[in-house]
This record gives structure tokens, sequence and C-alpha cells, in this order.
């Protein structure tokens, strides 16, 4: 409880928790005395304070931080009083997070400055030299203000979460996933794109499945698609669909994946595999928000959320030429990296009686339970292929129980562990699984290549790896 709070102070007791944390502020202006200025007035109040000095370097800070609020300079280069750099770098900001408060201030300040800069966004405006008290009583209730939406928000999208329907389980109670379910709590709601990251199997389309049930546009449908497997000959045809006579096999009008999404969001799977050439055409489509079928010159206007996933390093991609920048920089709004199963090892019992529960009804097997020492066996295993080998092992142990309770032997992890065996020892389908895990890892998930190198399409791989829980 504070005792008291001098004159020009402020009462920092309601934001000093752990969960709030300490207030940060983005300050921007051309002349370095005045942000030595803002520092030495709100550090003591228990601000940390960013000093930046030009557009551009405001616009990194926020691509990299969040901030409880922002105060901008009007103008920034020398003799310049029209504020217009000003007002474009608040209109971006806007852009980027209406939520975040900005403060405006500028030495040449005039009422139809104040009126425009309030009408692109700002939530206040100050004129410099500006009176202590009234720059400290405007910051506080705007960081206030928005603490207080940004909780509003968090509790609407957790009501959300628990209450949308349709959506898949989303079993998660380790602490590693708990960054996951944030951030699904928080852009879930929105429009943003999302790119989510993560190995095989780990449950990237379920992420997508519950970021399409808290969105406005749940009503409307989630068109999934795995990009990688698509060949690449009929890649414009199934995305974008094609006329009547486009091609030997065009005998009808076709409508493509993006016009099926329309109005709801398009789950852009494997996305890391897309061809370079390819990427081009999705990446216009993405900035024109148009689709043009293959064959027509009638541009359609889609409204469409691209949620996208892959296990490839698509920065690394970036860099080796394999993936075009500027297509990251679309999918990438928020980038969701879902752990590996064996980074949340506390979920594995959870998930086991999931799916135990889901195969015993769909088999009607009278299988109840797991042994202890499976529960064990389960929890140590290695799980390359994450949460998708865990249901595929359950569902094999619920059809090979003899009892009410599943024991070790019934899992066969051991024979899942084959680089221990030898290879006569193996059946022809464990031999085959052997191969496709060792390519994978080979190419570091890389499906084309490692496709290429067992002699099949993406296509049969991708076959492959689902029928192995790979």
């Amino acid at each position: 409880m504070p005792t008291s709070v001098k004159s020009g102070e402020i009462d920092l007791q309601p934001f000093r928790t752990e969960s709030a944390g300490q207030i940060r502020v983005l300050a921007a202006d051309d002349q370095e005395h005045i942000l030595e200025a803002i520092d030495l007035l709100l550090r003591p109040q228990g601000y940390r304070v960013d000093k930046v000095r030009s557009p551009v370097l405001v616009r990194e800070a926020l691509a990299s931080n969040s901030y409880d609020a922002i105060l901008i300079d009007l103008n920034y280069t020398r003799d310049t009083t029209s504020g217009q750099e000003g007002l474009d770098l608040l209109s971006q900001i806007v852009g980027l997070d209406a939520t975040v408060p900005v403060i405006v201030m500028t030495a040449w300040g005039n009422v139809e400055l104040a009126v425009e800069a309030m009408r692109r966004g700002a939530r206040d405006f100050v004129q410099k030299p500006w009176e202590n008290d009234r720059l400290i009583s405007i910051l506080r209730t705007q960081v206030e203000l928005h603490r207080a939406l940004q909780h509003a928000a968090r509790l609407e999208a957790e009501n959300r979460l628990l209450r949308a329907e349709g959506r898949p389980e989303f079993l998660a109670t380790a602490p590693a996933m708990q960054p996951v379910l944030d951030t699904i709590a928080r852009v879930g709601p929105s429009d943003a794109n999302v790119l989510i990251t993560g190995e095989h199997g780990t449950g990237k389309e379920v992420v997508a499945q519950t970021l399409h049930a808290l969105s406005s546009r749940a009503p409307r449908p989630l068109v999934a698609v795995n990009t990688g497997a698509i060949p690449d000959g009929v890649f414009e045809s199934e995305l974008f669909g094609h006329v009547k006579g486009a091609f030997t096999d065009a005998r009808t009008d076709r409508i493509g994946r993006f016009e099926l999404a329309d109005g709801g969001t398009i789950f852009l799977d494997e996305i890391g595999n897309v061809p370079m050439r390819q990427q081009a055409k999705l990446l216009r489509v993405l900035e024109s928000g148009e689709v043009e079928r293959v064959g027509s010159s009638r541009s359609r206007r889609v409204n469409v959320r691209v949620l996208s996933a892959t296990n490839a390093d698509l920065p690394a991609a970036c860099a080796a030429g394999q993936f075009r920048e500027d297509l990251l920089f679309r999918l990438n709004t928020v980038e969701i990296h879902v752990p590996a199963l064996r980074e949340r090892r506390e979920d594995i019992p959870v998930l086991a009686a999931h799916f135990l529960a889901r195969y015993a009804a769909r088999y009607r097997r009278p299988v109840e339970r797991f042994d202890v020492a499976a529960i064990q066996a389960l929890k140590q295993y290695a799980w390359p292929g994450n949460v998708r080998e865990l249901e595929h092992t359950i569902e094999r142990a619920v059809l090979m129980c003899r009892t009410s309770e599943i024991q070790p032997a019934d899992l066969a992890l051991s024979s899942q562990r084959v680089q221990t065996q030898n290879l006569e020892d193996l059946s022809l389908e464990a031999v085959e699984a052997v191969l496709v895990r060792k390519a994978l890892q080979r190419f570091q998930g890389n499906v084309s290549q490692a496709a290429e190198a067992l002699g099949l399409s993406r296509g049969a791989l991708y076959r492959r790896m689902e029928k192995y829980g790979v």
C-alpha cells in the first residue's frame, strides 16, 4: 500500500504487479535533449523509456517490442513545421496496432494539427514545452485504459475459447504450451495472418482450427490446403480455380480454394514446400486480395484470412534463396511456434487418455485405462512423430490390448526404436517407416528433397508420413 504521493508524481501501485510488469514507453523525437528530458521525467516514476530519433527507428522498435504508450514528435526534418512526417508515422502506428495509445507532441501545435492527429488515432496531444504534471497525467490515464482494455480483450478471448462451438479439443497444460495458448487467445479473434511453425505432427492444424473457431469468421468455412502436396502443374488451378477450356482436362469451370474460403479462413499447410515460381503468384493474391482463375482475364476479390504452417526454417530458406522474403512478411504477421511433444511431456498422459477414450469408443473396445508402467513408457519415449505418432500408437494399442488396461507391450514402443534392430527382423512397413524418417532427418524436414531422395512424389511421401505418424 502506498503511503503518500508527492506533487507531480503518480501512484504506480496498480502497475507494480508481477503480471503487469514495468510500464514501457517509446519516445520519438529528432532532438536528443528532448528525449533526455522525457527520460529524466519518467524514469523516477517507474517507466522504462526507449528513445529513438526517426520514424524508421520507431517502426523497427515496434517490430520487436511491445509498448504501453508511445510519445511521438510531429516533425523530424530540420526546418519542417508541417507535422506531415509525424501524421504519416501516426497512421502507420495505428495501422500496426490500433490499441496502443499514441500521444503526439510538437512545438508548432495548432488546433488544425491537433484535430488531424486525433482524427488519425492519437489519444492525446501536448505542446512543447510541456507541463510535467499534465504529461504524466496523460500517460497514466492512457496506460491504465490500455491495460484495462488488454485485460478485457484477453478475458473475452478466453471465454470465446471456452464456448467456441465445433472447435477442436486443444489439450495443453505444460508450461511450454502457455505462450501458445496466450497468443491464440490474443490473435484468434483478429483477422491477422498467422504463421504456425513446429515439427511434423505437433498439432499445427489444430492451432489453425482453434484460431478460426475464435474469430468472427467461424460461421464461414475453414479451407485447408496441403500446399506441399499439390503438383506444380495444377497449383494455380487448385488454389485459384480455372474456367472451362483453360487446358485439356478443364471441362467445366472450377472454383479455387481461395474463393471457397471467401469470408472465412484458408489454411495453407506445408507452405515452406511451395515452389518458387508459385510463391510469386501466391504473393500477388495476398497483396491484392484478388484471384484470377486460370484461363480467365477477370479478377475476383476475396476476403480471406490466411493461416499457414511449416516445419521448415523459413528465414534460413529466404537466406538460401529458396523462399521469398516478401511472401514470408505477408504470411508472418504473428508467428506461433508449437513445441515438440518431447518439450511438453507433462501433456502426454492427458493426450494419451484423450486418444484412449476416442478409439475405445470408435472401435467399441472395453479398454479403460493405462497400466502405470505403460504411462511411464509413454513419458520416456522420444516421440519423433510428436502428437500424431502418439495418437497412432494409442489407436494401435487399443486394437491390440486384450484386457481393460493397456500394458507396455501393447504400445510396441520398443519396435519403434528401430535403429537398434536388424532390418531382417522388421516387416516391410517398418522398414519403409525407417527410410521415411531417415530421409526427413537427412534433409532437415524438407519434404521435397526427402521425396526426391526416396524416388517418391511429394504427395506419396506425405501419405506415408501420415500412415507412419511421422
